[in-house]
């Protein structure tokens, strides 16, 4: 029986974003410019930033839905089939007639990894189908974003959701070839980098040290960001805001693949800061969530449920 609108257990959390088939090789090393390695593994797996955060928050426990689009293709329907094992609403994806995105992820023997993105369908999401999903980010509380689909949509998104009242995350991954307007970063309550992206979006050529780092995240909120929460990996994080300037050291783990570790410590933050709207709290659960996925293989298959989170301690 068809669920009528009214009906619908609408998500707390909708993330805008985008969806890709991995192909994921392992590696002891990653090669030099010309040469031939073997690799020690391949597998393909469900990933993309936009479905790897949706799915994050699903199996932490949190009601998400996920717009974006997909090909007519089996590849299509294995990402939707992943999305939905992981408690997503997928009601709000939309079919393209171009190829379903993809990756491919080459990881190192150390976990870290080079990530090459074909967008695909993911290229074909506009303003006009935000438009289409109003509703969906009418009833919810937060709204999740990164730059794998077109910036254009990213920003009438943003828009969209500030008019809303809608508390905005952005993650400005993959790094942007060029600096985000001040028009758009005022409308982010959260912007979420890494060290690598915020070196892309400030300008500033090394970011290493606290001084530094502090002096390029600090630019970002002249530019309007409410707040700056860059992630280290292995050396934490740093959080800025009008106010205060704090810094959290990183969860010890043994790395075996760092693919969506970033992913998963946004789902995380995003997760229990709307829980609890305390940044402390939400920081340390992110970092939880993060050091599980980066012992595991894969994107949405390395993703912790709640369970496992809170037995992680």
């Amino acid at each position: 029986m068809a669920v009528e609108a009214n009906e619908r257990v609408w998500p707390r959390i909708v993330v805008v974003g985008s969806l890709n088939l991995d192909l994921v090789m392992q590696v002891e090393a990653f090669p030099k410019e010309g040469e031939t390695l073997f690799g020690s593994g391949l597998s393909e797996v469900a990933g993309g930033k936009g479905a790897n955060q949706a799915a994050a928050v699903g199996k932490l426990g949190t009601a998400v839905s996920l717009i974006g689009k997909v090909g007519r293709d089996a590849s299509g329907d294995k990402l939707i089939h992943s999305l939905q094992q992981a408690g997503v609403d997928t009601c709000a994806l939309l079919p393209s007639d171009q190829p379903t995105g993809r990756a491919l992820i080459t990881v190192n023997a150390s976990g870290h990894n080079y990530i090459v993105v074909i967008p695909g369908a993911n290229a074909d999401l506009t303003p006009f189908d935000i438009d289409e999903q109003r509703q969906v980010i009418e009833h919810c509380e937060m709204v999740v974003l990164q730059l794998e689909i077109p910036i254009e949509t990213v920003a009438y998104t943003l828009r969209l959701a500030k008019r809303l009242g809608k508390t905005t995350i952005l993650n400005p991954a993959p790094a942007p070839a060029h600096q985000l307007s001040s028009e758009l970063l005022q409308l982010v309550d959260f912007l979420i980098p890494n060290e690598h992206e915020l070196q892309s979006l400030t300008g500033f050529q090394a970011v290493a040290d606290p001084a530094s780092l502090e002096v390029a995240a600090q630019s970002l909120l002249e530019l309007g960001a409410q707040a700056v929460l860059v992630t280290l990996g292995e050396k934490g994080c740093c959080y800025l805001d009008r106010q205060q300037v704090k810094t959290y050291p990183a969860r010890k783990v043994e790395a075996v693949d760092t693919t969506a570790a970033g992913d998963s410590f946004i789902a995380g933050f995003a997760v229990s800061y709307l829980q609890q709207r305390d940044l402390d709290a939400a920081v340390a659960y992110a970092q939880q969530v993060a050091a599980i996925t980066v012992t595991r293989h894969g994107a949405q298959s390395s993703l912790p449920t709640r369970e496992e989170v809170e037995a992680f301690g």
